[in-house]
């Protein structure tokens, strides 16, 4: 059996580079494409456009991973099925558990560089990529989810941030205070805003306003310090989409949205989406065994090939359709998280039963 699992081992993992190869190729094509409709801006050179193609390349790599293994795999057991190799080894007595013994040992590596891509490199990459790509158009980080700019709630304060600038300083920014009865206390408008240590923002330029009892007090200042439970790494969010940011990173936002009493769905389902997306690629090869006993009647590898892919699109895009709509629905972040990897399981698992019944 460990021959068995050194050869699959080395056909699969030729195959799924192979796969890889031509996938990265391609969305790195699309993206260097695409990336050519504003180079000129700026500063935004032909050099720029190719380094934020190549910092994108560690997110495309997370995200293929599924569908690289699902269709590597299937080539490597067809082509062994062409060649009847398949077909000695369950001679010889190897059986279906031993054939997904011999995948689960060979999914483990994979499993395990698939986490550290998706925890270690490519969040920074893509956050490196953004940054890069703002600089060097010379645009600052707005999300424009209402007029007057971004909203985040810190306990007992408000801040309200016209723009994000690459290095994660704000511009435009207003700290609406209130007390412990929820009356408005004190509006501290800034222009400018650098993070100085932990736990504490620089004001620049600030116009400092107080209620009390005996009136309105307005101060003009040069420079402030403001105490507040906001990160550049909370801030950083607005650089990368939920999906391409680390669980750690998601964890930590997370709670911070919870303890402000905030919708923390959307972040919660890409959390656990993160630490069970790279068991799916187990997932990718049990579902992938029982199309090798299919290749004669199917026409051959091209078929195999074909269907594989589509699988493999159909459990990257469903997967994140069920995202979106636990985020929509509230509904619980584990069960939308896992949704499709266990139906995939599942479909695997009846197909295995019903190659076996033959």
């Amino acid at each position: 059996m460990k021959l068995l699992t050194r050869y699959l081992s080395r056909e699969i993992y030729a195959s799924v580079g192979l796969v890889f190869a031509a996938l990265i190729m391609l969305f790195a094509f699309l993206d260097f494409i695409h990336e050519l409709s504003v180079m000129g801006y700026g500063q935004y050179s032909l050099g720029f456009v190719v380094l934020f193609v190549v910092l994108t390349i560690p997110g495309h790599i997370y995200e293929l991973f599924p569908v690289a293994v699902l269709v590597g795999t299937i080539v490597a057991l067809v082509q062994m099925a062409a060649r009847s190799e398949l077909t000695i080894y369950r001679a010889s007595g190897a059986s279906t558990a031993q054939m997904l013994g011999a995948l689960c040992k060979i999914a483990l590596p994979m499993i395990i560089i698939s986490f550290i891509c998706g925890e270690l490199l490519a969040p920074p990459a893509e956050r490196m990529a953004q940054k890069l790509r703002l600089k060097a158009l010379n645009t600052p980080v707005s999300m424009q989810a209402f007029r007057s700019g971004v909203w985040v709630k810190d306990e007992h304060t408000f801040v309200n941030v016209k723009s994000v600038m690459p290095d994660t300083s704000l511009a435009d920014i207003v700290i609406y205070s209130f007390d412990a009865g929820f009356h408005l206390d004190t509006i501290i408008s800034a222009r400018r805003a650098s993070y100085a240590r932990p736990g504490s923002w620089l004001l620049a330029d600030v116009l400092q306003t107080r209620f009390d009892k005996s009136g309105v007090t307005t101060q003009i200042l040069q420079t402030q310090e403001w105490q507040s439970a906001l990160t550049p790494g909370i801030l950083s969010v607005m650089l990368v989409v939920p999906e391409q940011m680390s669980a750690y990173d998601l964890y930590k936002y997370t709670e911070h949205l919870k303890e402000n009493k905030q919708q923390s769905a959307r972040y919660a389902i890409a959390m656990w989406n993160k630490l069970i997306y790279p068991f799916a690629l187990l997932v990718m090869m049990v579902l992938a065994l029982p199309f090798a006993s299919y290749q004669r009647r199917s026409g051959g590898i091209s078929v195999m090939i074909f269907m594989g892919i589509v699988l493999g699109l159909i459990f990257h895009f469903t997967g994140r359709l069920f995202a979106s709509l636990g985020a929509l629905n509230d509904w619980q972040p584990l069960l939308s998280a896992t949704a499709m990897t266990g139906l995939f399981l599942l479909i695997g698992g009846v197909m295995l039963w019903q190659v076996e019944r033959r």
